[in-house]
């Protein structure tokens, strides 16, 4: 495993690996066990879009893992001032380890892995978010004992949270329902992937047909970063997909609730959703430092 660009790139049994990985590392950090596995290695990390989860658990996590990050952002390097992600990728590559990259377009990431000469993963771009997937899928495995014909639900934008849990899922076992409105669905590559899964993908504009017996809700804001001139439109489109208690009484009796984060309480969730489910979402969030200690383990630890 070479790069974590996206997760189309991946097998199932490469998927399940990583979160196999993931699992042996969060339980021996939680007795004490050391990973030096990564001494002295170094990650760069950029940044063009803002982050919380995705910086925090990267700078942790390397470190746990007997490594150091540099962080680059896209108003204090040359990198917001334009300069070739061709030059950026053969220039970094002399001077780290491996790069981390949270931006806009999935064509910078692959450029990146392209002209440079060490490991790149992708911690975020419009097309697709596979670091917070893999997050998601080891919390389900965990809380529902395993992933294989379980049911996972997304309701909202066919965004890059959708995109990458409608491949994670379908290539781990699951089945898996989105419900969109029509002018919101996932881009083509996405659908040509998932009509090689008739009996388990569905697509509908309808979230109470789309969470049936569902085993784990999923959701996300309606109205990402970049999107803001778009927020009023998106509202109105959105309007009755918010996960609230009418639509979690549809799923299964024990469904869990998952969401990236952060959440906008009372427009793609209701209050009394996520709190009832708080515990499951924050141990998703914790599961972005296991995952991606995983990820690097598998991309930077040869």
């Amino acid at each position: 495993m070479k790069h974590l660009l996206k997760l189309l790139d991946l097998t199932g049994e490469e998927i399940v690996d990583l979160l196999d990985l993931a699992d042996r590392l969060k339980a021996e950090n939680k007795q004490g066990v050391a990973h030096p596995i990564l001494q002295g290695k170094c990650l760069g990390m950029i940044f063009e879009k803002s982050s919380t989860r995705t910086r925090v658990s990267f700078e942790v996590g390397i470190h746990q893992l007997g490594g150091y990050a540099v962080v680059l952002s896209s108003d204090g390097s040359q990198i917001g001032r334009g300069e070739p992600v061709q030059d950026t990728a053969r220039v970094l590559s002399r001077y780290v380890d491996g790069i981390m990259i949270r931006t806009f377009a999935q064509e910078e990431v692959e450029a990146l892995a392209q002209y440079g000469s060490v490991p790149v993963i992708n911690g975020l771009t419009d097309f697709c978010h596979p670091c917070q997937v893999l997050a998601d899928l080891q919390t389900i495995r965990a809380y529902k004992g395993g992933l294989e014909g379980r049911k996972l639900c997304f309701i909202g934008d066919g965004n890059n949270m959708m995109n990458s849990l409608i491949v994670g899922g379908l290539k781990t076992g699951m089945r898996v329902s989105v419900a969109c409105p029509a002018g919101y669905r996932p881009p083509r590559e996405i659908l040509e992937f998932a009509v090689g899964y008739p009996e388990r993908f569905e697509i509908t504009d309808s979230p109470r047909q789309a969470v049936q017996g569902a085993d784990a809700v999923y959701t996300d804001v309606w109205t990402s970063m970049g999107q803001e001139d778009e927020r009023k439109a998106r509202e109105a489109a959105f309007a009755g997909y918010c996960v609230d208690e009418e639509l979690m009484a549809l799923a299964a009796p024990d469904a869990m609730v998952l969401h990236c984060l952060p959440a906008h309480r009372g427009e793609e969730i209701s209050e009394g959703v996520f709190e009832a489910h708080a515990g499951e979402i924050f141990e998703e969030a914790e599961n972005r430092l296991h995952a991606q200690k995983a990820v690097l383990v598998r991309v930077m630890g040869a």
